[in-house]
């Protein structure tokens, strides 16, 4: 029997690491693409960088991804490449809606002309709720954007849609609502928080300055999230789904649970900074995943509480890890 070929963009951040090792463990031919192959920057993928291929492209454009695409002949195609940090987004917003949609429009118009047997799938965000009218969002909930990454996502989105409607492509989208893990990227508020808390149990640092700690956000684990996209592929019809845990937890529960696990009491260290708010906030974005339960058999299965702790125990190694070398 023929191996199914899966092609990864963005296969080196965390959602691709972690959706790499689980088609591995589903017997798939894994590709990726990257845009520096080096070890030092595909350092999540270094217990399985010898089961995989990896394809170095710079834009999503022209002849190198045709290439990689006649060669590879992808079954399917997770497209989790992106400029994910909302926050600065404000700062660059026409490099991150060159990013996170030219390379989805190319991507789709390659899969058209060379595999259109292939099916996609499209890392779309929470963030295109923005100023949602109520809470939970579903995928009937209306979309109003509220920064320049939730903007640059739903054109994404909206490109993945009509390449299915109007060209038959078997695409779908996960609407994405907040995942998590050790592979977190530090830039994110979760691993500033589990890294600093690290830092501080070992004496490295002193304090934590933070913003809002009443945001509230829907936590979930990435290694439950990329289960859901491979689900969604294996579905006769394509569709989009709401993806997230239904539950939500402000910034100071994360806070307190991390400082939690290694006994330190959280109000001696933390200082709330005006300068780390963002410039609007969204209303509480939680996740009604009920379809992804009924159509896909998705729930979550990491608790909030164990993500936390394994990301803070994951923080502690690395720096212990560093102080020793």
């Amino acid at each position: 029997m023929k191996r199914r070929r899966a092609l990864i963009t963005g296969i080196n951040g965390q959602d691709g690491s972690y959706l790499a090792e689980w088609l591995l463990e589903q017997g798939y031919e894994v590709h990726g693409l990257v845009r520096d192959p080096s070890p030092a920057r595909c350092l999540r993928l270094s217990g399985i960088r010898h089961r995989i291929t990896l394809w170095k492209t710079e834009d999503y454009g022209g002849k190198t991804l045709l290439s990689v695409l006649r060669n590879v002949q992808p079954s399917e195609i997770y497209h989790l490449a992106a400029l994910t940090f909302v926050q600065e987004s404000w700062q660059k917003p026409i490099r991150t809606h060159s990013a996170n949609m030219i390379s989805t429009l190319r991507l789709l118009e390659a899969l058209r002309r060379v595999c259109p047997e292939g099916r996609f799938f499209q890392a779309s965000t929470s963030e295109m709720f923005g100023q949602a009218p109520a809470a939970p969002q579903s995928e009937t909930t209306p979309f109003h954007p509220r920064s320049p990454y939730g903007l640059a996502k739903l054109h994404a989105h909206y490109t993945t849609t009509f390449y299915r409607e109007q060209h038959g492509v078997h695409a779908s989208s996960g609407i994405m609502f907040n995942h998590e893990s050790p592979r977190r990227g530090e830039e994110f508020v979760t691993r500033k928080i589990t890294r600093s808390v690290a830092r501080i149990k070992l004496g490295l640092e002193r304090e934590l300055r933070l913003g809002n700690l009443q945001s509230c956000r829907d936590w979930g684990h990435a290694r439950d999230f990329v289960q859901a996209m491979w689900l969604m592929l294996q579905q006769d019809q394509p569709d989009d789904y709401v993806i997230g845990t239904g539950k939500l937890h402000q910034v100071e529960e994360f806070v307190a649970s991390a400082f939690d696990q290694v006994g330190l009491n959280w109000r001696s260290y933390v200082v709330v900074d005006p300068a780390f708010y963002r410039p609007t906030e969204a209303v509480p974005l939680q996740a009604d995943a009920s379809k992804a339960r009924t159509t896909l058999g998705w729930t979550p299965s990491c608790r909030f509480e164990d993500m936390v702790r394994e990301m803070v125990d994951a923080d502690l190694a690395l720096e212990r890890q560093r102080l020793a070398a």
